[in-house]
């Protein structure tokens, strides 16, 4: 394991479409929740060695990743509170992308990994076809 920090960037299509909902629903409390985030994803490689991530899929040195958050304040449990990031992880270049923030409710039943993947398949071709997603 290495002891450097990942770096973390949120991609344009996550802002434009699950960002602002959370934003505009929480205010002050979605800025916390958004350090947190990085904060957790800068230490990705601890995450999932401690199961405090689920890895998705491997594909050589990149990793796709699902990390689940709750909103700073709401005293929910992150796995209680349906609130998701997928992540693709570059091992050699030491980065995090985070390519969907969402909250079940936003991508709803019945099948929620379907509706995600095909997102993923139709703003991000390249890392749906490097996981054969």
């Amino acid at each position: 394991m290495d002891q450097f920090n990942y770096r973390v960037q949120f991609e344009s299509f996550t802002e434009r479409h699950y960002i602002n909902k959370f934003y505009k629903t929480y205010k002050d409390k979605w800025l916390a929740t958004e350090r947190t985030i990085i904060a957790v994803c800068e230490r990705i490689d601890n995450m999932l060695l401690y199961n405090r991530a689920d890895l998705i899929s491997i594909s050589g040195c990149y990793k796709l990743v699902k990390l689940d958050f709750a909103v700073d304040g709401t005293r929910m449990s992150p796995k209680a509170s349906g609130n998701r990031c997928i992540l693709f992880v570059d091992e050699d270049m030491r980065e995090v992308k985070i390519l969907l923030v969402y909250s079940k409710n936003d991508i709803s039943p019945p099948n929620e990994t379907q509706k995600w993947k095909n997102i993923i398949k139709g703003e991000y071709t390249e890392i749906a076809e490097l996981f054969s997603l």
